[in-house]
């Protein structure tokens, strides 16, 4: 779909907002009606708080961005697929629809060590596709962790 390869060209833009601060380069972008709400990446080292992740910082802009903590009818896009606790948060705020770039299996809870999207217990599902840029996401997200452990090596010394 041509939107979602513009909105997730936008949370690329923030990937890269959070790269340049030294953070794990993760975007999202909240839209409403085809236009975006609010925007957001990690800022975990930054703000030294385990929450702010990007997913967390554009819902929180977005309810107050609207006046509202129910998200019905917002897509949020973001470069990694959320973790447990940022999908919590999707279902909770009633976002409609995720649509996410690059699995995580270590932390993704959207399919790859669980699928929360799914549970049929939760009183609100979301809607989800996955893939969109993904692999221009996992090459920011490889590089920064390439480079992060090649910084650490050259600390040790030989």
């Amino acid at each position: 779909m041509k939107a979602d390869t513009l909105f997730m060209g936008e949370a690329l833009k923030d990937a890269r907002k959070a790269l340049k601060k030294g953070e794990v380069p993760i975007g999202a972008v909240l839209v409403v009606e085809g236009k975006v709400v609010s925007r957001g990446h990690n800022e975990r080292e930054t703000k030294h708080d385990p929450s702010a992740h990007a997913e967390l910082i554009a819902i929180r802009k977005a309810s107050r961005k609207l006046g509202s903590w129910r998200l019905s009818g917002a897509t949020l896009y973001v470069t990694l697929e959320p973790c447990l606790m940022c999908i919590g948060a999707i279902v909770l705020a009633r976002i409609d629809r995720l649509v996410f770039g690059a699995f995580d299996p270590k932390a993704g809870a959207v399919g790859s060590l669980y699928d929360v999207s799914k549970d049929k217990r939760l009183n609100h599902r979301v809607e989800v596709t996955t893939g969109v840029m993904g692999e221009e996401s996992g090459r920011l997200l490889k590089g920064f962790f390439s480079d992060l452990r090649a910084k650490k090596r050259a600390k040790k010394g030989p």
